[in-house]
């Protein structure tokens, strides 16, 4: 017999159900019609608890929907996800150590650069601070250096004069002695 309006109704909500429950709709045990499969537990393993109708149709409850569990596979695709997603995380966690590790080992080396810069620094201004000390205990000497240098300019300056009187001299001479 086929199902009309109301019946329809019932039957198609009595299909989404499983058969514990489908047993409790139907309490006469006939199928569903002839062309439809019986419904059973495995395939809507999941039931959802039925919420106690306020419908005021004399009893009539009406049915939820079965909420179908996530499939096997989806599972593993989840699971699968979330390694990749941890191997993803520690990769990008070990990176960024291993950049403060680098920057650690950069840091240490430029400060011993900078320790070694102190040193040679350290040594040339000791170093400069000997010569200072050397040029200042050599000032008189260097003072004398001077006044000598001075003394045979001004000797210099002598011989060269006289050089020039006794040329004229000379000249004076040669010429009498032509006479």
């Amino acid at each position: 017999m086929a199902a009309t309006g109301d019946e329809a109704a019932a039957m198609d909500s009595i299909s989404r159900i499983p058969a514990a429950q489908l047993a409790a709709l139907n309490p006469t045990g006939t199928s569903s019609g002839p062309g439809e499969a019986p419904v059973d537990g495995a395939e809507n393993p999941a039931v959802v608890p039925k919420k106690p109708s306020t419908n005021s149709d004399g009893g009539v409850e009406t049915a939820e929907e079965a909420v179908e569990p996530a499939e096997p596979d989806i599972n593993e695709l989840c699971t699968d996800m979330f390694e990749k997603m941890s191997v993803f995380l520690q990769g990008e966690l070990t990176a960024t150590c291993e950049d403060y590790c680098l920057l650690e080992n950069m840091n240490k080396l430029t400060s011993l650069k900078y320790m070694e810069m102190k040193d040679i620094s350290i040594n040339i201004s000791r170093n400069l601070q000997d010569l200072n000390n050397k040029y200042a205990s050599l000032q008189p000497y260097l003072d004398q250096i001077n006044q000598i240098e001075e003394q045979v300019s001004s000797l210099e300056q002598a011989a060269y004069k006289m050089d020039a009187y006794s040329k004229k001299l000379e000249a004076r001479f040669k010429k009498l002695e032509k006479r």
